[in-house]
């Protein structure tokens, strides 16, 4: 991977704390997403990554600590309003609606009032991008193969119009050539000038095709850097990478 892009911060995460009730789940992280940029958040389950994730969409509320989003103090506003701002996560586990078509899955994704209006276009984008889904769009989700679902998911995520897409263990669950494929795709994605922050417990692919990568253990993020410096880490070789 290229070294990390000179360009502007889209995403700022600061001294973040966040908690489920009473118990506490991720202490005093920074996080730094870089326009134009795939960055990668590597860890064990349960590590902290996907209640990272949530919370930087608005999913949950942080205790403490503020996030920055495209110039804008973002940390009290809810979901909707950060995806309408383009921030958009793709879940883990996909989170279709099974018993929907293809199609009615992709248009969730342009619920919001301002998108409506483009939703045919970007339809049509969706449908160049994966002619799969083109196929299947009369088909209800809950049919599909592990990997198409994946695929519609992450189409209904760019029906946003993200500036930032984050995607949440996109290859859980997937068998070993499709995992392949998963990551082409971000990578093409991340080519047509979406900003990708990544979380995956799948520190090989992880660290190919992200610029910058942090590792977060027991709720803390412990390492941080290029991806290419990172790759050559002792302890992300022994942890992570299996040597």
């Amino acid at each position: 991977m290229a070294e990390r892009p000179n360009s502007p911060a889209l995403l700022n995460a600061n001294a973040l704390a966040i908690s489920y009730a009473q118990i506490q789940v991720v202490w005093d992280l920074n996080l730094e997403v870089r326009r134009g940029e795939i960055v990668s958040i590597i860890g064990a389950n349960g590590a902290g990554k996907t209640t990272t994730l949530r919370a930087l969409a608005g999913l949950i509320p942080v205790r403490s600590g503020s996030i920055a989003f495209a110039g804008a103090d973002v940390t009290r506003e809810p979901a909707h309003v950060r995806v309408r701002r383009q921030l958009a996560l793709i879940p883990e586990g996909r989170q279709l609606w099974p018993r929907m078509t293809v199609e009615e899955n992709l248009t969730m994704g342009a619920f919001p009032a301002a998108m409506r209006a483009r939703a045919a276009q970007n339809l049509d984008r969706i449908y160049a991008l994966f002619p799969r889904l083109r196929e299947r769009r009369l088909q209800l989700c809950g049919t599909l193969s592990g990997g198409e679902q994946q695929t519609c998911a992450i189409g209904r995520g760019l029906m946003a119009e993200p500036q930032l897409l984050m995607l949440d263990e996109p290859s859980l669950g997937l068998a070993p050539i499709i995992v392949d494929q998963v990551f082409e795709l971000i990578t093409r994605i991340a080519g047509d000038g979406v900003t990708i922050l990544l979380a995956a417990q799948n520190a090989n692919y992880a660290l190919k095709i992200s610029h910058y990568t942090y590792v977060m253990e027991w709720g803390r993020l412990l390492l941080e850097g290029t991806s290419d410096t990172l790759r050559n880490s002792d302890h992300v070789r022994r942890a992570y990478l299996g040597a």
